[in-house]
């Protein structure tokens, strides 16, 4: 090699190196700024670790779960600072956000059980930073349909902040094949088995049917149903995990978090850490190529039906990869497609950031698909009102069918975390029923006043938290249930059989 060649190499080595220590300070110093770490921040449950969950049964995971709420009861609430003990302060047992008042602790795993014999089994995934109040109104329409809904607390979920800033997301992997183990007790090897996964559960859903294909010892599922899929995130989450390298120094330990928030939403945490990013990301990265290869290697046919719901526009995962990602690769097999598109009526039209809202019909491959596709747009530009236009697998026509449904007049589109939320849910609707169950209304909240009064950004309040479109979301589950699981390809097997 000619010697300038290696000098340039070298001057480029070191304008890299000197490019990422700056960054580094900056990142070390930017994260001085905010509020101080808490308990909550600092202090990481002991979690069933993944070969302990690969050997535990559910009884086993309920009390394990039960110890660890223990433990946040005594070390978090019963030892809290005089300056924590705040109405906003969902660890303030004197809160009336502290999830040990409530009827039920939806942060805790649970089951429901269909008034007869099941007619099969669900198994519901919440998403990063969340818990099972996710799945609690699609749980409850799988129970009304005889069905046992099986809802896992994710490790490092429900609880503290700090459990993410401890946790792998091979431990994740784990807790869903043992709901899935439960779900198939629970029921037999002949019934039905949806796997319905939100967010980073949707790729959790993924990567279990994945795995599915190669372990004959793990229950293939009959259908997936996936809200806001993590089939690929935003490029900073690629690399997150490298602006918390300064939380190595004990004085930076403020940079291993993305964001520290007051933590008043019962159910969800507002704080994030960077290892929850990143550990997200790794998952996702490790679907990806999965998807590509089973594509080359003509597997993919033997997934089973998946139905997505995806809004258009959505800030923490790619709807883009959801379309092209996955779905372009799927052979026809009875799998669908559903995009929200936002509120192009009049009075947000041109408004919209043409870059950041899309027309839905660019995100898909050009027809004829190997999937339903199917668009919830506006009926005309005049109105809120909303139609669906279907694509059928194979067809290049598109079908318009008109809707009972509306966009409210100020929502100008859904959001990543709005989708598995109905608009009379108590701490998320825009229409609350009953009002303030749990403490708090997050999503009836339209707030106007004067910068800095509040302790949250404008932003966290304003970004849409439930779905107008949810009955839309309940009639098609309902009708993939009712059409029965489609036989994989060379599987003379039965509905639901093994």
């Amino acid at each position: 090699m000619k010697a300038w060649t290696v000098k340039r190499l070298n001057q480029l080595a070191a304008l890299v190196l000197v490019s990422l220590l700056t960054l580094l300070v900056v990142r070390a110093c930017d994260s001085q700024r905010g509020p101080p770490l808490e308990s909550w921040h600092t202090y990481a449950p002991r979690e069933l670790t993944g070969s302990q969950l690969r050997d535990a049964d559910w009884q086993a995971f309920l009390a394990a779960e039960e110890t660890i709420f223990e433990e946040v009861r005594e070390k978090i609430t019963g030892r809290l600072d005089p300056a924590a003990r705040v109405l906003a302060n969902r660890y303030f047992d004197g809160s009336p956000m502290y999830p040990g008042n409530f009827a039920t602790d939806w942060n805790r795993s649970f089951i429901l059980e269909p008034d007869g014999e099941p007619v099969g089994a669900a198994v519901f995934l919440h998403g990063l930073t969340d818990s099972p109040y996710s799945a609690r109104h699609l749980a409850e329409k799988y129970r009304e349909l005889g069905f046992v809904a099986v809802t896992i607390r994710l490790p490092g979920h429900g609880t503290v902040p700090g459990g993410l800033a401890d946790i792998h997301w091979d431990d994740w992997s784990e807790a869903a094949r043992l709901a899935v183990r439960e779900a198939r007790r629970r029921t037999g090897p002949a019934a039905p088995l949806h796997i319905v996964g939100y967010s980073n559960g949707a790729a959790l859903a993924m990567k279990y049917a994945l795995d599915a294909l190669e372990d004959s010892g793990l229950a293939r599922p009959d259908q997936l149903v996936l809200i806001s899929p993590m089939i690929g995130v935003t490029s900073f989450a690629r690399f997150a995990g490298v602006f918390g390298w300064p939380a190595v120094v004990p004085r930076f330990a403020k940079a291993a978090w993305l964001g520290i928030m007051p933590e008043f939403n019962p159910f969800k945490y507002n704080s994030f850490p960077i290892n929850g990013a990143r550990q997200s990301s790794l998952m996702t990265r490790t679907l990806q190529p999965r998807i590509a290869r089973y594509a080359r290697d003509g597997r993919l046919g033997e997934l089973p039906p998946i139905l997505t719901f995806q809004s258009v526009v959505d800030a923490t995962v790619s709807t883009q990869a959801v379309a092209s990602g996955l779905y372009a690769r799927l052979p026809e097999r009875g799998h669908e497609l559903v995009l929200f598109d936002v509120n192009r009526s009049a009075a947000f039209g041109p408004m919209f950031r043409t870059e950041a809202t899309p027309l839905p019909q660019g995100l898909l491959p050009e027809p004829p698909r190997g999937f339903r596709s199917t668009i919830i747009t506006n009926a005309t530009p005049e109105t809120t009102r909303m139609a669906e236009r279907v694509v059928e697998a194979g067809a290049t026509t598109e079908r318009a069918r008109a809707l009972d449904l509306s966009y409210p007049a100020d929502v100008f589109s859904l959001s990543h975390i709005a989708l598995p939320f109905p608009v009379s849910d108590s701490l998320y609707g825009l229409q609350p029923e009953p009002v303030n169950e749990f403490g708090i209304g997050l999503g009836a909240i339209a707030p106007r006043g004067e910068r800095g009064a509040l302790i949250v950004s404008m932003d966290a309040l304003t970004r849409i938290s439930s779905n107008p479109f949810f009955p839309y979301m309940l009639e098609r589950i309902e009708e993939t249930i009712g059409r029965g699981t489609v036989p994989a390809p060379g599987n003379p097997s039965v509905v639901g059989s093994r």
